[in-house]
């Protein structure tokens, strides 16, 4: 497997923010991922827009490019490396031969955009013999805002080096090896200078374009059965959508309606509302409302329907209502938040799959909801504008 993609972007529905006249956007948000060597992919850079598929048969690395992504994310969200990887070594390249120390390794990045503008992380780890961050940097406009390096394997830490353009043009310091640095830099930089300042702006912006990530991969059998009411947020299987429902459907009128109508073109049957009913036993359960005095409960649909209904749910609900580690010190008008969707299209009719990618697309027009989907042909979507599809070839 290669791992080389090309990509195939259509215009957007809406204006380009570079386009004269255009506002300039400050959200930020991930335009690019890079999978220097990691699994299947080498030397591999995507771009990513609102809306991006990638696109391949099986084993063309469409999941890894997935999982790099979530994987830089729960990084950024100052997860550790063990954690994030529980089993490094298949992130290696498969024919990556170890150094005369016996060390392999991979590396990913990404890049955010946003205030600061383009803003580049770059990542190195180690997976043998020990799993280490052994080098990352962060640059903007050339600069190099952070550089870390293993100085010394005895111990577990790298030297860390950041722009300060003070009396001093640079400040050092250790930091632990696995832990992304970028996350740390807001409790270790003082920003009295500039330079600390610069720093601290471009790591901001990576971290909150990397935090406001949320992997959904509904499964349906566990979305027919009735659960208990709890905080409303929905997880990454989607397996509490009633509860979501119940809590919802009258806090968020306008988005709820947009649901339903949405609805209308994915479900079999007329479909008047989606509703959340309580039960006795102190669960509650979903159930489409007809419109003619009948309901039908979610387990009753197919599993295409309930994907639908869920992937439906995710776009239209937004950040509030996720499971996400979302940022909430940063306004929402200057964060984005990505949806992350293996198998998009997994279970779909061709009617339900171009209503999702629709909405998508709709939705990240306005800005605020961008989505990365993975599937395994786009012919069906390469006409449906302001949709990037990345394919991936064997």
């Amino acid at each position: 497997m290669s791992g080389h993609g090309h990509s195939a972007p259509l215009p957007s529905a809406g204006p380009a923010a570079d386009s004269p006249g255009a506002p300039v956007d400050l959200r930020a948000r991930i335009t690019e991922l890079r999978l220097s060597a990691f699994a299947g992919h080498r030397r591999a850079a995507f771009p990513l827009s609102a809306v991006t598929l990638f696109a391949g048969p099986s084993g063309s690395g469409k999941s890894t490019a997935l999982r790099a992504y979530e994987a830089l994310a729960r990084l950024g969200g100052g997860a550790p490396l063990a954690e994030v990887f529980p089993d490094p070594v298949a992130c290696v390249p498969e024919r990556a031969r170890p150094d005369g120390e016996g060390r392999r390794g991979f590396r990913i990045g990404c890049t955010a955009d946003g205030a600061e503008g383009p803003v580049r992380l770059d990542v190195a780890v180690q997976a043998e013999p020990e799993l280490r961050i052994v080098g990352e940097r962060l640059t903007a406009q050339g600069v190099v805002l952070l550089e870390t390096a293993l100085r010394d394997p005895g111990r577990r830490a790298v030297q860390a080096a950041w722009h300060t353009a003070g009396s001093a043009p640079v400040t050092r310091a250790p930091l632990p090896d696995d832990r992304l640095g970028t996350a740390l830099l807001p409790l270790r930089v003082a920003g009295k200078t500039d330079g600390q300042r610069r720093v601290l702006a471009a790591a901001e912006q990576m971290v909150v374009a990397l935090r406001s990530v949320f992997a959904c991969d509904p499964r349906p059998e566990y979305m027919r059965i009735p659960v208990p009411t709890g905080s409303g947020r929905l997880m990454p299987g989607c397996d509490n959508v009633a509860d979501v429902v119940w809590r919802t459907r009258f806090e968020c009128g306008r988005r709820h309606a947009q649901l339903v109508e949405a609805l209308r073109a994915g479900c079999a049957g007329p479909v008047a509302d989606l509703v959340a009913e309580p039960l006795a036993d102190g669960t509650v359960r979903a159930l489409l409302d007809r419109g003619d005095g009948f309901r039908t409960g979610l387990a009753r649909l197919g599993d295409g329907e309930l994907r639908f209904v869920a992937l439906a749910l995710v776009l239209f609900t937004g950040p509030g209502v996720l499971d996400v580690d979302a940022p909430g010190e940063v306004p929402d008008a200057l964060r984005s938040l990505t949806v992350l969707a293996d198998g998009f299209d997994r279970g779909l009719d061709p009617r339900q799959r171009l209503e999702l990618l629709r909405t998508a697309a709709r939705m990240g027009e306005r800005g605020h909801i961008r989505c990365v989907g993975a599937v395994s042909d786009a012919s069906w979507a390469t006409r449906t504008l302001g949709v990037t599809v990345v394919h991936l070839n064997l």
